[in-house]
């Protein structure tokens, strides 16, 4: 079988091949199917695969999970405005969209709670800069893009001056859904 992704190379950490392959698959299948299947763009957002020496190049993968989910959510939105209208579309959004911004209105350092034990998490900091972007984006239309909250790294602070990662990472994953949605 022909390797659908460069290889990080035999002695680097890359994802594990038949991993991808096969999610790759599935979601060729979802995809060719007329509604999409059992598969859409939360899906491709929620994709892992395990790290292995010789798997395939983490960059070019990661890269067609970014197209790949990009695909599945306009094709959600042509689906929706096709039977409901593009206004019930902007509505529909407009609610997703209200789920975030109670969390945006917070004070800066308060906004997401602090890591639990000893372990550290995401700079505080850092993330309240992307927050304050988000917020500019709902109030005066300023402009961010999915391709950035999805390229996102932060650096790892103590506790008391960082966020629990999974609920910053879940929070910008539906800051994602929404900005797909209006592109």
């Amino acid at each position: 079988m022909t390797d659908l992704f460069p290889r990080a190379g035999r002695l680097k950490i890359g994802y594990r091949r038949d991993q991808v392959d096969e999610f790759f698959t599935q979601a060729r299948e979802a995809y060719e199917q007329a509604d999409g299947g059992a598969m859409d763009a939360i899906d491709v957002r929620r994709a892992s695969f395990d790290l292995k020496r010789g798997g395939y190049a983490t960059p070019p993968v990661d890269a067609a999970l970014d197209r790949l989910e990009q695909a599945f959510a306009a094709r959600s939105r042509e689906s929706f405005i096709k039977q409901k209208g593009q206004e019930a579309w902007l509505a529909d959004l407009a609610n997703r969209a209200q789920v975030l911004y109670p969390r945006l209105r917070r004070p800066a350092g308060e906004r997401f709670a602090r890591p639990g034990g000893i372990s550290g998490g995401y700079d505080a900091k850092a993330v309240d800069e992307v927050l304050d972007r988000l917020t500019g984006f709902f109030d005066r239309g300023e402009a961010i893009s999915a391709e950035e909250l999805r390229s996102l790294t932060f650096k790892r602070r103590a506790k008391w001056r960082a966020y629990e990662e999974r609920v910053v990472d879940a929070y910008l994953a539906r800051a994602v859904d929404i900005l797909l949605g209006v592109a």
